[in-house]
């Protein structure tokens, strides 16, 4: 076979036959999702703790804002709708919650290590990882104790069973804050000397909520940062080589493969470690960067195009917010069709994107191993 070597063949046979043998064992019945991570899936925890995200945010699904970064549904509420459980609350968020199918942890703007900045600065959230983690551990405490003091079956509704925490999916999507704060901080080289430590603390994450636990892990790697509107838009007359095929930049993006390479290692150390635990890595950056080099055949826009803000060459007004422009108050407006932009806003994905991420990775295609998300809770 010219062009293809034995070694792939051999990749993509062992995926077809896990994949057929996958194909025999029942559906998982996942009671409840357990979500840690940053804007990419935040359900409204930021939106809660500062200030409300505005419209136009949630137009496209929602109706109004619902205290996501999106027109509408992140990847995270995707995978709720394939497990067939509701939408996650967040946990900073006091109104209107149900906690019986789980609880969001991820705020936006958070990063795995604690950031020595405040969010008022460059967005970088005060929950990091370590905190998310913490939340979970009280959230686990108070919960249980509310559970045994209710007087009557109703005063439970809301509330996670207790038996329900090792039977649950514990997902990640968390990374991408790390590597922009570095790329504002240190050099490449000291950013990628950095990601080992990194890691160690996503590690130390995964290993307490297995202590808890929780046996079931989804783990997104992060996606292709160069890539993003707001990375490329303030570049003018590049290098060559700077920018790669797809207007991306390039050194970004090598920083981000060498972070995936560097966690799909560590999850796999993990599986060593944690016997009892199935944990699936996803190769979301696969799936982002494959949108986004092939947009155009997929029915999208310009990938770097964004649909809600004002961008022009006298001034930038971000999505929900009014400036001024020349004299005139601009308001930050969505575009007509946010369906066929692959970013929404310049740092976050519109709804129509997440959708086509959701289809191309909860089938297990672009997993290690080739596990659909609705048969994580086996092992391999």
């Amino acid at each position: 076979m010219r062009g293809v070597s034995r070694a792939s063949v051999a990749a993509v046979a062992a995926i077809f036959l896990l994949l057929r043998a996958d194909a025999g064992l029942p559906t998982c019945n996942f009671p409840a999702i357990y979500n840690f991570g940053d804007s990419n899936s935040d359900t409204g925890a930021i939106s809660a703790a500062f200030l409300p995200i505005p419209a136009p945010y949630g137009q496209s699904f929602f109706r109004r804002p619902a205290g996501r970064d999106s027109d509408g549904r992140l990847l995270i509420d995707f995978i709720a709708e394939r497990v067939g459980l509701p939408y996650l609350s967040a946990y900073l968020n006091s109104i209107g919650t149900n906690f019986r199918h789980g609880a969001n942890f991820a705020t936006g703007g958070s990063a795995i290590r604690r950031q020595n900045e405040t969010i008022f600065e460059y967005g970088i959230s005060p929950f990091s990882l370590d905190i998310q983690i913490a939340h979970f551990d009280q959230f686990k405490a108070r919960t249980g104790y509310l559970y045994d003091q209710a007087k009557k079956p109703s005063d439970r509704y809301n509330l996670p069973r207790r038996e329900d925490y090792s039977k649950a999916l514990y997902t990640f999507d968390i990374g991408q804050n790390d590597l922009s704060v570095g790329f504002r901080k240190m050099s490449f080289d000291q950013l990628r000397a950095a990601i080992p430590d990194i890691l160690g603390q996503f590690a130390t994450a995964v290993k307490h909520l297995y202590q808890q636990g929780a046996r079931s892990f989804w783990i997104h790697n992060t996606g292709p940062i160069g890539c993003l509107p707001v990375a490329v838009m303030y570049i003018r007359n590049p290098q060559p080589g700077f920018l790669d095929q797809n207007g991306c930049i390039k050194a970004q993006n090598d920083v981000a493969v060498e972070f995936n390479k560097q966690l799909k290692d560590t999850v796999t150390l993990l599986k060593e470690q944690l016997p009892q635990a199935s944990l699936t890595y996803v190769d979301l950056y696969s799936a982002k960067y494959g949108l986004i080099s092939n947009a155009k055949n997929q029915g999208f826009a310009d990938p770097l195009q964004i649909c809600c803000g004002y961008h022009h060459d006298d001034g930038h007004i971000w999505c929900g917010n009014k400036g001024n422009v020349n004299n005139t108050e601009v308001f930050g407006a969505s575009c007509s069709n946010p369906q066929s932009y692959v970013s929404w806003d310049g740092v976050h994905y519109s709804e129509a994107a997440n959708k086509w991420f959701a289809n191309h990775v909860l089938n297990g295609s672009l997993s290690d191993p080739p596990t659909p998300i609705s048969q994580a809770c086996y092992k391999h």
